[in-house]
């Protein structure tokens, strides 16, 4: 995550409109005492994240982060460890919304500006922003994915995608466990990590959304014959990851880089060099901070 407030271009603002126009106004909405499983189950068909509300007003919101944490990446796991044994059925079908809710979520105001939104959405590091009304009540959804298709003709021709990635990686390797990825995630705070051959090539990427997919979609649920939530923990990595990469070139122009991950539909693409060497990963945060705010 970037810190201190981004001095943005205000050329960029003589492009775009007010929130009331991107934000997204279907939201997919959950309530605090549905089953875990009901959200994951949701999550699964392209949702990366719930607005929890309770009599028409807003509670919080449900990330796949969330997920992942509860599932075996973090410390709300304990719940599944002590309160229910163990038990995979037990802990998606009886316990609730509310455990994995994130109740003080950053959110921005209809009444404020696009530029309240991009700031508060890079320096939290957050990938979605809640629209609230000032009465409590859910406009829309601002994503990172939205912003950068948005902003993406204003792309600054010149830079290239080794100026705008994230660098080093962090990586698990191929030997890895679904419970070691996710704790890796959890612990760095990152949604997705290139899995690693010993030779350190690159053979996959595993994503917060592909694990919660897993889980939503049944599939991984049924690997566990008991019952037991370590079965499908122990798992490796490559029953997750995604092996069709995305990757750029690490002298390609950020508006290609771009082009590709939006033509692609990919949140992220791996930056390359002339032999393919991992050197990098450029996200949808990587690239929103490089329209608004270029170095």
């Amino acid at each position: 995550m970037r810190e201190g407030t981004p001095n943005f271009n205000d050329a960029v603002f003589e492009h775009v409109k007010e929130l009331e126009v991107i934000a997204k106004k279907d939201v997919k909405w959950i309530t605090p005492t549905a089953p875990i499983m009901k959200a994951l189950e949701e999550m699964a068909y392209s949702y990366r994240s719930l607005v929890v509300k309770s009599s028409g007003r807003f509670e919080g919101l449900v990330t796949t982060m969330k997920a992942v944490n509860y599932l075996g990446g973090g410390e709300l796991f304990q719940v599944v460890e002590k309160k229910h044994n163990y038990d995979l059925y037990s802990a998606l079908s009886n316990e609730t919304v509310e455990t994995i809710t994130e109740k003080n979520p950053v959110v921005v105001y209809i009444d404020e500006g696009l530029r309240e939104a991009l700031s508060r959405m890079i320096v939290y590091g957050a990938g979605i922003l809640p629209v609230l009304t000032r009465d409590g009540g859910v406009y829309g959804v601002l994503a990172e994915h939205d912003l950068v298709k948005y902003l993406s003709g204003v792309v600054s021709i010149g830079l290239r995608a080794r100026d705008c990635m994230s660098s080093p990686v962090v990586t698990v390797p191929e030997t890895a466990t679904l419970k070691e990825a996710m704790e890796t995630m959890v612990h760095y705070g990152f949604r997705r990590l290139p899995v690693v051959s010993e030779s350190n090539v690159v053979s996959g990427l595993i994503t917060a959304v592909d694990i919660v997919k897993g889980f939503g979609t049944h599939r991984l649920v049924e690997k566990s014959q008991s019952g037991d939530i370590r079965e499908v923990l122990s798992l490796p990595v490559s029953e997750v990851m995604v092996k069709d990469l995305v990757t750029v070139h690490e002298e390609d122009d950020l508006a290609h880089a771009v082009s590709t991950m939006l033509s692609r539909n990919v949140s992220s693409v791996l930056v390359v060099d002339e032999e393919g060497v991992l050197k990098g990963i450029l996200t949808e945060r990587d690239v929103l901070y490089a329209i608004v705010a270029p170095r």
